[in-house]
């Protein structure tokens, strides 16, 4: 078995071996759209495996984007193999690591079904930092909401919102694990580019004319239906509790009916309690489970 830093005449293969094994793994970053994106960069370091046969046989792809770089964490784009040789996973992991200066931690999700990599990430000196679900609501019926006095919900307006969107993200994500990092203005124009954007998918919750929370809508698909993603879903700090989440969800499942969309879907962290509860409240059910993985860097 070879490993090689993965070069421009493998490309198609390795976008290939990306597609086979997407359903898997987490795909977060395994979209059409994404593979279609995908470069030969410093912000991909990629190596796969050859065998004999001269076959790609596994991969480990790393995104350092500029969010990424902020936060000191890599995110696996990858990295699976299709032999049950776990040296393959370490022999990778090791040409990945002089990637990583100024980073302190390389992190992937691991469906919690997926007992087979689960372990292969044990062996390769991950540990589990988390764990997140998927949660999908199905019901027909989108109970009402109102506004208190001195609040109401706008449409985030392209070229002008970007800011203040980031603002309510930022504050509102400060202490929640793995949404730490502060998005940029920059962020958002691209967010809102991508092939998942729905018009006045994005609502802005204000009070007295500031913003204090914040929703997104987006097409995805889920078991090859269409269906609405909800997220990211924040409120100011000094704003919680007051009901306005349950709201700003309330709000963005009207919309998806607007939209004909008959599903939504949502994620959230295992230690985000409160908004678990208010979740399944809502009438959403839980479906999958994934565990963060987590390589500590800064103990290497």
């Amino acid at each position: 078995m070879k490993i090689e830093a993965l070069s421009q005449d493998r490309r198609d293969e390795f976008l290939n071996f990306c597609r086979k094994y997407r359903a898997e793994v987490d795909d977060s970053f395994l979209y059409e759209e994404d593979l279609a994106e995908f470069e030969l960069s410093e912000e991909n370091p990629t190596y796969v495996a050859i065998n004999a046969e001269g076959t790609l046989v596994a991969a480990a792809s790393l995104i350092l984007n500029d969010y990424n770089r902020r936060g000191r964490k890599g995110r696996f784009r990858i990295f699976q193999a299709d032999t049950a040789d776990q040296a393959i996973y370490r022999e990778l992991l090791q040409a990945i690591l002089p990637h990583t200066a100024g980073l302190d931690r390389l992190d992937i999700f691991v469906p919690a079904v997926n007992t087979r990599e689960t372990n292969n990430m044990l062996a390769a000196g991950f540990a589990v930092e988390r764990y997140s679900y998927l949660l999908v609501r199905n019901e027909e019926s989108i109970p009402d909401y109102s506004l208190p006095s001195g609040y109401e919900i706008k449409p985030f307006r392209p070229g002008a919102d970007e800011s203040v969107w980031c603002e309510v993200r930022n504050a509102g994500f400060a202490k929640l694990k793995g949404s730490e990092t502060p998005a940029t203005p920059e962020m958002v124009t691209k967010m809102i580019s991508g092939k998942d954007y729905i018009a006045n998918g994005l609502l802005i919750l204000y009070h007295n004319s500031r913003a204090v929370g914040i929703v997104r809508g987006a097409d995805d698909d889920y078991e090859g239906s269409p269906i609405m993603n909800i997220g990211p879903l924040a409120v100011l700090p000094e704003y919680q509790g007051k009901g306005l989440g349950r709201i700003l969800l309330r709000a963005a499942l009207q919309f998806a009916k607007e939209q004909s969309y008959t599903q939504t879907v949502l994620c959230v962290n295992a230690e985000n309690e409160r908004a678990q509860a208010l979740y399944i409240a809502e009438g959403f059910k839980q479906v999958e489970a994934a565990a963060c993985f987590t390589y500590d860097l800064t103990a290497k």
